[in-house]
Parts: structure tokens; sequence; C-alpha cells
């Protein structure tokens, strides 16, 4: 039994429809999927759906946006099985309005250098809970402004070392979000530590309780992070979860087909067994 924890829908920042994701996961052999859109659990209760129909066990998940005081960087924490949803509601919808408002006003800079509309835009993000980059980065690449979406034209709007249109999402604090992960009898996995040069905040939690694992395979977690990962692991206890970041043809960087990065069988036990422990205390 192998699992895909990872993976987002046109919900939130991905290409891809529900019943898309849940079909080419059965196809690509995996027995569980983890639908984790960013700050959102719209799209749960239609995949569990679709994973009847298909065959495929469905964790329910999200990936919740947040950021480290200590390290002003960005960090998010995937949260699976939250026995109480409802306490994650009110922190999920104010990162969703405050996306949405630096995406309307990214909208409104973009439209200043370029002929696109905002209705183009909004097209693409017509799905989703909020806006994306990824949104207004499709519309000017149906214009012909650049031919991949993180290409030298998302470079020089949205970097984070100065792009010009960038406007930046305010998030919420590191502590709230793992109190109220906890407060839902959610099982918190710190996801790719790699990313956002986290390896050192990822130590500095691994023994406090605050986290229920690591995800350790991740397209973007580098092999000797992976080794410091699973030792970290081992010697706390915590959860070896994988998950390929499945955004469709808004992957970023490089190809992360469905069922690239996975979890094993012990752990995905783990996963449940932890679930079934938060519910009962």
């Amino acid at each position: 039994m192998i699992g895909d924890l990872h993976c987002h829908s046109k919900l939130s920042d991905g290409s891809t429809s529900l019943e898309d994701i849940v079909f080419y996961a059965k196809r690509a052999g995996l027995d569980v999927l983890a639908l984790t859109d960013h700050d959102t659990m719209s799209g749960i209760s239609r995949t569990e759906i679709l994973g009847k129909r298909y065959g495929i066990t469905i964790l329910p998940g999200v990936e919740i946006s947040t950021y480290d005081e200590q390290t002003g960087r960005r960090v998010h924490i995937l949260c699976y099985l939250p026995q109480k949803p409802d306490r994650l509601a009110g922190l999920l919808a104010r990162t969703l309005e405050e996306r949405r408002r630096s995406g309307e006003q990214m909208i409104e800079q973009v439209t200043r250098y370029f002929p696109v509309t905002p209705e183009h835009i909004l097209r693409y993000a017509a799905a989703s809970n909020s806006i994306y980059k990824v949104h207004i980065m499709q519309a000017l690449l149906d214009l012909g402004y650049d031919t991949a979406i993180y290409g030298p034209l998302y470079q020089e709007l949205f970097s984070d070392k100065g792009g010009k249109c960038l406007v930046k999402t305010v998030y919420p604090k590191l502590d709230e979000v793992l109190e109220t992960v906890r407060s839902a009898n959610g099982v918190a996995v710190f996801a790719h530590p790699s990313v956002y040069r986290s390896m050192d905040l990822v130590k500095r939690l691994a023994p406090s309780g605050l986290i229920d694992g690591i995800e350790v395979y991740h397209p973007r977690n580098t092999p000797e992070d992976q080794q410091v990962l699973l030792k970290l692991c081992e010697e706390n206890n915590l959860i070896v979860t994988g998950g390929t970041d499945f955004h469709g043809s808004y992957a970023s960087r490089k190809a992360n087909p469905l069922g690239t990065c996975v979890t094993d069988e012990d752990n995905l036990k783990k996963i449940f067994r932890r679930a079934k422990e938060l519910e009962e205390r």
C-alpha cells in the first residue's frame, strides 16, 4: 500500500480537476491519495465520492500557509484527518481572503504593463477559492508574453527578490497554525523543509511535540536533506511522509507526476493511528 499525500487541484493553484486527479492517481497505482489544496478543504467531500467510484482511499487534508517569526520565512504545514475541521475554518478563510486581496492588487499592477484584462485572468481563477500568481501568468501565456509559467516573465513580475508586480500575502504565524491544527485534532506534518530553507526550523520543531511528521520525500527536498530528515524522524518518533506536491501543468521548476514521491504502508498506518489517538484524547 502506497500513498501520494500532497496534491493540489483547481480549487487552489493546480491546473487539474478533482475527477482527473483521482482517476489518474488510481492509474498511477496509488492506494491512497491526499487532497491538500492550499488553505481550503472545500474539495474533500467530492474527492471522497470520487475515491469510492475509482477504488482509491482518500485521506482528507489541507496545506496551511504560515510563517515563522524567528526566521521571517514561509512555512507550509500539512494537516491530515482533522476530526474537528470546523476549528480550522476561520484561520483558512482569513488566509484565502488575504490572498485574494493581494491577488487583486497584483492584477491591477500587471494590467498597467500588459493589455491583458482582469476578466481574462479571473477566468482561470474561477474554479479556485482564491487568486494565485499562476492564474495571472496563464493569461499572459495565452497572449504570448512567455512560454512557461515559471519563466523569465514570472521572475520579472513576481520574484520574492523584487518582482515589480509582487504584492505579498500576510500569513498567520506558525504558532497559531500549529495550535489550531492541534485544536482540530489534525495530524500535523512539516511540508518540504528544503523549499523555504527551513532545515534549522524543522530541527527545532522535531522534538517539540508540535508536529507529528515530516514530509521527507518531496521533489524539491535535496538528497542530503532527506537523510537528515529521516534521522530526525527516527530520533523523535515522527511519521515519514512523501508527496509529489502535484500541481499539474502549474508545477514549479520540475515535473512531478502523481505517484513519483510516496508514503509507504508503515507510515500510512502511523497516520491513521495518530489520528485515532488524537480523536480519543
